[in-house]
């Protein structure tokens, strides 16, 4: 993948594969591309040159498939503040498509599974940072998608946030393939079995996490 902001090039030939039930770290320095690849892979803008597949499904061509088959947590989580929090998360369910029989249903499983229990009924204006981060996570996974794909999912949470939002996503492999970008190594180390590393908007090693650190300290 390229993508081009005029004569700016934010990633130039970007190209790694993710196998099904994975979590990778995708791991790079603020500004080096993370973000903008996350964007053409999930539907949200177009690649200048290159194709991105995601379950099959090529994401230039057919990007409403590609976004019913990805639950996506954005470095900035926008929510609709003046709504119930459980309120929300049925309101999403039923823009992904969940039949209306099932979405208090799913709502109540994406509840308990990111640990909101006591926040159901709270206006979402007034939940703490840590809460509006853990309903961002709930609406990814609404609708149980295959794939996953978290931007700086712990950015400028406190270490007890933090711990609560790993713990979670740790609980998804297997069940699901996730992207999970940061620039945070320890979080890799805790959370993935394989690495990604983009710097300068190109990839500079793919490698499982123990090959990477058995070669040296440095890159």
């Amino acid at each position: 993948l390229t993508k081009r902001f005029g004569a700016v090039e934010a990633i130039r030939d970007v190209s790694f594969r993710v196998e099904d039930g994975e979590i990778v770290g995708f791991l790079g320095p603020n500004g080096a591309g993370k973000t903008t690849t996350m964007r053409i892979l999930t539907g949200y803008s177009p690649a200048s040159d290159g194709i991105a597949v995601v379950s099959g499904i090529d994401v230039q061509t057919h990007p409403i498939g590609v976004r019913s088959k990805v639950g996506y947590l954005p470095e900035n989580v926008a929510l609709y503040d003046e709504m119930r929090l459980d309120k929300y998360l049925s309101y999403v369910a039923a823009i992904k498509g969940v039949p209306a029989a099932r979405r208090s249903f799913e709502a109540a499983r994406v509840i308990e599974r990111c640990g909101l229990e006591p926040m159901g009924k709270r206006i979402i204006r007034h939940l703490s940072k840590g809460y509006r981060q853990r309903v961002g996570l709930a609406q990814a996974l609404l609708g149980d998608p295959p794939v996953l794909i978290f931007d700086e999912p712990t950015v400028g949470l406190d270490p007890a946030q933090i711990i609560g939002i790993r713990n979670t996503i740790r609980e998804l492999a297997g069940e699901h393939t996730v992207l999970l970008s940061t620039h945070i190594l320890h979080e890799v180390e805790l959370l993935c079995t394989r690495v990604v590393i983009i710097n300068g908007g190109r990839i500079i090693a793919e490698q499982r996490l123990e090959e990477l650190v058995s070669v040296g300290t440095s890159i």
